[in-house]
């Protein structure tokens, strides 16, 4: 691990991130479905800052380059629509269907995560490896922290966004269609996807069509999740 710790503390820093994901949610309406994924996203951030200033990584600098890069990812594709260009496919259902009065607060939770742990997960940590001239292996540690705190926060949100007993109408097929998804299991496509880029490395066509593909199914996913359960 000492190899990835070779980085200037003052080139990666969360705080920047932060700012970013604050401005984003301050400009939208709470039920905006940009705005719910951002409000996850950012107590995530939040709490990985909150462990990396507080000794929970044995790297913090790897820790800290792994998740700015990670959160790169996501603001580059807010910055995208934004500016009326075209994001990474996994991201365009979100951004499609973010208004639409028929899906649920939780599918767009999910959705969000499933677009930024699916696809931006993987890319972020071959990122990070030529940031910090490492190989995949070495954020194993700091992969694995983060990803469980994932996990942690994934819990809680289903169970903060789940209509209650006055939506009982919906709570069926909503349980149906979320159960379809698992945050653990996108994790650990993610790292197999991360290896896989690291050493198409020196393959840069067979790398770029891995990753247009993981883009498109993961996309594909996304368009699921956010089956209108209403109009």
């Amino acid at each position: 691990m000492a190899h990835c710790e070779q980085v200037p503390p003052a080139v990666l820093t969360v705080d920047a991130v932060l700012s970013r994901m604050r401005t984003v949610g301050a400009g939208l309406p709470p039920r905006d479905g940009l705005a719910v994924f951002n409000r996850v996203y950012l107590s995530v951030t939040e709490a990985v800052d909150r462990r990396i200033d507080g000794g929970r990584f044995a790297a913090p600098r790897a820790a800290t380059a792994l998740d700015v890069r990670f959160a790169e990812r996501y603001l580059a594709a807010v910055d995208a629509a934004a500016e009326d260009r075209r994001p990474p496919a996994c991201w365009r259902p979100l951004f499609q269907f973010r208004r639409h009065p028929g899906v649920r607060p939780l599918q767009f939770a999910l959705a969000g995560a499933n677009a930024h742990v699916g696809h931006d997960l993987a890319l972020a940590v071959v990122d990070t490896c030529r940031t910090l001239g490492c190989e995949p292996a070495d954020l194993e540690d700091e992969f694995d922290r983060v990803g469980d705190l994932l996990v942690s926060l994934e819990e809680r949100v289903r169970d903060e966004l789940m209509p209650g007993p006055d939506l009982l109408r919906i709570a069926d097929p909503l349980t149906h269609l979320l159960g379809s998804w698992s945050l653990e299991r996108a994790r650990e496509a993610a790292w197999a996807a991360a290896r896989a880029l690291w050493a198409l490395r020196r393959l840069p066509d067979v790398a770029g069509e891995f990753t247009e593909r993981l883009d498109a199914a993961v996309g594909f996913a996304g368009r699921m999740l956010l089956t209108p359960l209403r109009d």
